[in-house]
């Protein structure tokens, strides 16, 4: 049985393109050994975000851009398989949430991840100073997903936690990331998310160009109200030891607690010591 969602409104067009599902990656016409079946169920789970309580078929057919019909039996299978369940909202909505699998995979990654513990008490200890928010983070395509978060209980910050997404090409964190990435991987990156909004690329560009000479100028990236406009941050990416994917550090918070200068005065030495003992740890 197809299960549908009431339609929502949407209030904006910021708010439509932030619906968007992330595009799927790139499968190249020759390559036989892609299982575009796969992809495809893969592409449903990545389709939730942590603010959905639930989706159906419609909505994840839009998020996805494939056909009802198809999203129908992806979601029967993952459902059969416990990587999704059914749910409803107590009003006869019904729709998916993600399963019991799933989190089984999200806690076998985040166990092996020892760059969290070890990184804990460094970012808790920034955050207490800065009275900010301080998070860890790695790419998944075009965003950031936060892996480990700090805040200071004294102080007002951003209801984001583990798992929270974040964009690539507007954040602090995305941009210091494509700042230390190679070359190829950020031409590639760069493609597909002009391929996401052509109409804003330029000045998503001209931010994203501006970001990667801070970088070679300040040792870090920022972010001043151009992902929200009341949010300020800056940010620092590094290579864990032992050949581990590009990680990113943040520190941020709202605007009216967390000034530029503040940021770049004060929080900024510290943030850049502290990606630099981050770097060096697991060494052994």
């Amino acid at each position: 049985m197809q299960n549908t969602m009431p339609r929502k409104t949407v209030t904006s067009i910021s708010e439509a393109k932030k619906a968007k599902a992330a595009p799927r990656a790139a499968k190249p016409k020759e390559d036989r050994h892609f299982v575009t079946a796969l992809a495809r169920g893969l592409d449903v789970l990545s389709a939730f975000r942590s603010r959905d309580r639930m989706l159906g078929n419609q909505e994840l057919a839009r998020r996805c851009g494939l056909p009802k019909s198809t999203i129908s039996r992806l979601t029967y299978t993952l459902t059969r398989h416990g990587y999704l369940e059914h749910a409803s909202d107590g009003s006869g909505n019904t729709g998916y949430r993600l399963g019991s699998a799933v989190l089984a995979l999200g806690s076998a990654m985040l166990a092996r991840m020892d760059m969290r513990q070890l990184a804990r008490p460094l970012m808790q200890e920034l955050a207490d100073t800065s009275q900010a928010m301080v998070s860890l983070g790695m790419r998944d395509r075009l965003s950031m997903i936060y892996v480990e978060n700090c805040r200071s209980e004294s102080a007002l910050t951003l209801s984001l936690d583990v798992g929270s997404r974040i964009p690539l090409a507007t954040t602090a964190m995305g941009r210091a990331y494509l700042a230390l990435c190679s070359d190829g991987e950020r031409a590639d990156l760069m493609d597909r998310i002009r391929e996401l909004d052509d109409g804003a690329w330029p000045c998503v560009r001209a931010g994203i160009e501006k970001s990667l000479a801070e970088y070679r100028e300040l040792g870090c990236c920022t972010s001043f109200g151009e992902w929200q406009k009341d949010v300020n941050a800056i940010a620092i990416a590094f290579r864990p030891p032992g050949g581990r994917s590009v990680m990113a550090i943040n520190c941020g918070g709202p605007g009216f607690n967390l000034s530029r200068e503040f940021l770049l005065g004060e929080v900024r030495p510290q943030l850049l010591a502290l990606a630099s003992r981050m770097q060096g740890l697991g060494g052994g």
